[in-house]
């Protein structure tokens, strides 16, 4: 898989240049959605299928501060997946020399479009079948 990588944003930051704690989940969720795309789950696509994959815990550990105009890139791995949840971990990292800054997890649920839980083993075995692959990488 590729890192997701961009650099921070001014409106990300504070007034000391340091990306406020609450665009780290927001960074999890950009690399998520480039994940998804990379394995061929376009969660646009997805939604249009009537499959929503809603957040259901979010963490994040901060280790080093990012700042305003530094590229880094986000690691993502799926961790855990049965068809009717899945987990990802992530490593944040500054790209000009290589510095964990981040890492956390985030679990999501499959849900139809009644917010009904479902297991997508059933109900969309192509897509259950791509990302129960992601996880071998």
């Amino acid at each position: 898989m590729t890192p997701y990588k961009r650099k921070v944003n001014y409106y990300e930051t504070d007034q000391m240049s340091i990306v406020h704690h609450s665009n780290y989940i927001r960074y999890f969720e950009e690399a998520r959605i480039d994940f998804m795309n990379q394995i061929g789950c376009n969660v646009m696509w997805m939604e249009r299928l009537g499959l929503i994959i809603p957040n259901i815990d979010a963490y994040a550990k901060y280790l080093v501060s990012l700042k305003f105009d530094e590229e880094f890139e986000v690691k993502v791995k799926a961790v855990d997946f049965t068809g009717v949840r899945m987990k990802f971990e992530y490593e944040i990292y500054r790209t000009s020399d290589n510095i964990l800054c981040a890492t956390g997890h985030t679990s999501h649920c499959f849900v139809n479009t009644d917010y009904k839980p479902i297991s997508i083993k059933k109900s969309h075995p192509e897509i259950y079948t791509k990302i129960l692959d992601s996880t071998k990488i």
